[in-house]
């Protein structure tokens, strides 16, 4: 639905997703995805099926999945986006090193692998981008963002609060809840609160401090980012590089459970560059004051915006030199 309202012109083909089903509660996140590994799976097989079957419809020249491991077929060149390499189990060193060997084998079936994320000083991501061994057919292509802010903003010195809730139920809606229940008593701040859900429904007889959205299109999106003195949000990656486009101070509220977000929601804070807070912990009387306090995202961490463009470049010419187009 949302690629649909932000690029109506384009064709779309739909493709079911993984079906995943969340836990409500942390402590038994992990182990609700496990015990789904084998749908994703039979999920994956699908998926190789759909490609075979709209290639002999489209015949496609390139492939470029966003973590759709089925998305791979012979004679079709394929690359594959990712800024996790390391998956973070949860369940220690050799777990994750176990899991890393069997990515690795999903990964190297693409032609290249994409690491979304800069090569130097551990990038955005850290050790999930930057483990001790890189698949084979790798390369760093810098950090990407859907959003563009206009040459020459500058940050915002106001007091609104941007919330921005994402991510699966039900963590997205207590997460919701929690944040209405603390902004109403915060009433020195303006808090603008975009819910994630483009199927919900407005809320009514808020104070005049809360302004709601059930979502918001890219432009404004964008826009509620430059006005923003702070950003409330998940720590998702695909948010982060956003906040780290639009120099964004931040306070990283990870999902309960999901390893990889409580990884990088801890890793900015160790580098100062905003605070993380476990879900149940949050009180935006005193959060807010201390997230303000940290440096934030900088230009540095949005990386170099033609790098994307070069290895793509450099990915076609290859196909070209391949098929004898030159």
């Amino acid at each position: 639905m949302l690629l649909q309202k932000n690029f109506p012109g384009l064709p779309q083909l739909p493709l079911p997703g993984y079906n995943i089903t969340y836990s409500s509660s942390g402590g038994t996140f992990v182990l609700k995805i496990l015990s789904q590994i084998p749908k994703i799976l039979r999920a994956i097989r699908r998926e190789r099926q759909w490609l075979r079957d709209m290639q002999a419809t489209h015949q496609f020249d390139l492939v470029v999945s966003d973590n759709r491991y089925g998305l791979k077929i012979e004679g079709l060149k394929s690359v594959i986006l990712t800024h996790q390499l390391q998956i973070m189990t949860g369940f220690g060193s050799t777990a994750d090193s176990i899991m890393r060997r069997l990515h690795y084998r999903m990964l190297e079936k693409f032609d290249e692998c994409w690491v979304v994320d800069e090569p130097e000083n551990g990038g955005l991501a850290g050790a999930l981008s930057h483990p001790r061994e890189l698949p084979a057919n790798s390369h760093y292509i810098g950090l990407l963002s859907q959003l563009l802010p206009p040459a020459g903003h500058v940050q915002n010195r106001h007091n609104t609060i941007l919330v921005l809730l994402s991510g699966p139920e039900p963590m997205r809606s207590i997460l919701e809840e929690n944040m209405l229940q603390q902004a109403v008593l915060a009433t020195n701040y303006h808090f603008h609160i975009i819910a994630g859900n483009p199927s919900g429904a407005a809320r009514a007889h808020l104070p005049a401090h809360i302004t709601y959205s059930t979502y918001a299109r890219t432009r404004e999106l964008a826009d509620a980012l430059i006005h923003a003195r702070l950003v409330i949000c998940r720590s998702g990656y695909s948010t982060l590089m956003d906040l780290a486009v639009f120099e964004k101070k931040a306070l990283l509220i990870p999902t309960p459970g999901q390893s990889e977000q409580e990884y990088l929601a801890g890793h900015l804070q160790t580098q100062g560059i905003a605070l993380s807070k476990r879900q149940e912990e949050v009180n935006l009387g005193k959060d807010i004051t201390e997230a303000l306090g940290y440096q934030g995202f900088t230009r540095k961490l949005a990386g170099r915006p033609d790098l994307m463009q070069v290895v793509l470049d450099n990915t076609l010419q290859k196909l070209e030199n391949e098929a004898g187009l030159l």
